[in-house]
């Protein structure tokens, strides 16, 4: 399988959890300081951007791997003005944008950028972290609905979503080669031969 049909089936995935949200549940408890409207806006810009980056075309490669925008989203992160709140709040407004009817406009989402993803082919677009390949942008957008998509889950009280094998070893990989980006791919290793436990907080992300 190809990035864009993992990025596709994720997706699909997303937005069949988000069709099975009852009214009720929208302002219920989401993840940390998230509503689960939040969560859900905050998910869905991994369909977002996409759209928005696929307008924007860049001059040269900068990150060349999605570990290497994983990397680079964790420095923009750190040093942004705002911090963690200013993340907070963005997921609230994505919520809040998803507007009377968050399922439909999620599947309306769906719908607009997997079409456009589909005759994309592979563009050099230019992202919050600089310039890559769209084939090399979409596994982190991947990696975002497969994550979110289980926090959505938990949330609900539901098992996560079913995946493929492969999706999730796209996801997986990367928050792996993220792990060893990072200088922790020791720790990580130890951790899963069940030498040591990862200390508490750890995340690639």
């Amino acid at each position: 399988m190809s990035s864009d049909e993992h990025f596709t089936e994720a997706a699909h995935a997303y937005a069949a959890l988000v069709g099975q949200i009852r009214p009720e549940q929208w302002d219920g408890p989401g993840l940390g300081v998230w509503d689960l409207r939040s969560l859900v806006g905050h998910a869905a810009r991994s369909l977002i951007t996409v759209d928005t980056y696929l307008d924007q075309p860049a001059a040269e490669v900068v990150l060349d791997s999605p570990v290497s925008y994983i990397a680079a989203i964790r420095v923009i992160g750190a040093t942004a003005v705002g911090g963690p709140e200013a993340v907070a709040e963005r997921g609230r407004q994505a919520g809040v944008a998803l507007g009377p009817d968050p399922a439909a406009t999620v599947q309306g989402l769906l719908e607009r950028v997997l079409a456009r993803v589909e005759t994309a082919e592979n563009p050099l677009i230019e992202t919050i972290g600089g310039g890559m390949l769209l084939a090399d942008y979409l596994p982190t957008r991947t990696f975002e609905l497969v994550v979110h998509g289980h926090d959505i889950a938990r949330a609900l009280g539901l098992p996560p979503p079913e995946l493929s094998e492969a999706v999730l070893a796209e996801v997986v990989t990367l928050a792996v080669g993220a792990a060893f980006r990072e200088g922790a791919g020791a720790q990580l290793l130890l951790a899963l031969t069940g030498r040591e436990p990862l200390p508490s907080g750890f995340s690639v992300v």
